[in-house]
């Protein structure tokens, strides 16, 4: 994200380091990463089967933490007739940014590092070490550091760390950044956010809320932005391609700040 650039890698600076907690009652992490990430697998697939509406936000502050710009788009994630999938925006009111624009950047890890799935191919992209357990919202999770192994042009990665609930397997928060190589000169600064899913239909868990507050340091001087996306009303697609759910269990939501 450039000084002149919109950053849509989203920051929130509400986490913090985890420590690990009770390791030794743990069972082998290395097997915990292969179960979760197959259910991440499982999660990714069906939440292609899904539309739902993304609201995202961005404000532009001044050194008092006054609003000085904003940006606001709302889009439906649909499917067309003949199953197609795309997006639709619903409203778009006409930006007052002064100093940020969108980067192609930003709008990769708006889709694809923001609500981060690690999936079985994704492994070996990764480094991926056990910190121990937490709770998230009285959930119990294991926690997970996350970074690239190895980063290609024209590639975002996510890196920061994970929460994975300690029985359904599945990520339930993320807190990091978008990270990936960068033009020579470049002064893109992609902040630190923090994403919380909530479990639909009773089975997957789906990013619901995605927060960003921070302050990006450019070669100019700092910028404080302050970022929320919204991912709601999540219902499956009713076409030819239908998901089999396993057992229902028990609905449990991560309760993030609402602004």
């Amino acid at each position: 994200m450039h000084r002149e650039v919109l950053l849509i890698a989203f920051l929130a600076a509400m986490g913090g380091p985890v420590w690990a907690e009770d390791a030794k009652a743990d069972p082998n992490p290395e097997e915990i990463i292969r179960k979760f990430a197959a259910k991440e697998a499982e999660f990714a697939k069906a939440r292609e089967n899904y539309t739902y509406r993304q609201t995202f936000r961005i404000q532009e502050l001044d050194e008092s933490g006054n609003v000085r710009g904003k940006l606001e788009m709302v889009s439906d994630i649909i499917f067309s007739p003949d199953g197609k999938r795309s997006e639709r925006v619903v409203r778009a009111p006409v930006s007052t940014l002064k100093n940020l624009l969108l980067t192609p950047e930003d709008e990769q890890d708006l889709r694809n590092v923001q609500p981060f799935v690690l999936t079985t191919d994704q492994i070996p992209n990764y480094l991926i070490r056990y910190l121990g357990r937490q709770k998230v919202d009285e959930i119990p999770c294991y926690v997970f550091a996350v970074k690239p192994k190895k980063m290609e042009p024209g590639q975002r990665y996510f890196e920061g760390q994970i929460w994975v609930d300690d029985r359904d397997l599945q990520i339930v928060k993320t807190y990091g950044k978008g990270v990936g190589l960068l033009k020579k000169g470049s002064d893109n600064q992609f902040p630190r956010f923090e994403t919380y899913r909530e479990q639909i239909d009773g089975k997957y868990w789906f990013p619901t809320y995605t927060r960003a507050d921070d302050t990006l340091h450019f070669q100019t001087g700092p910028q404080p932005i302050r970022m929320i996306v919204k991912y709601e009303d999540y219902k499956q697609f009713k076409g030819e391609t239908t998901i089999k759910y396993g057992d229902v269990v028990e609905e449990k939501k991560p309760e993030a700040p609402k602004k």
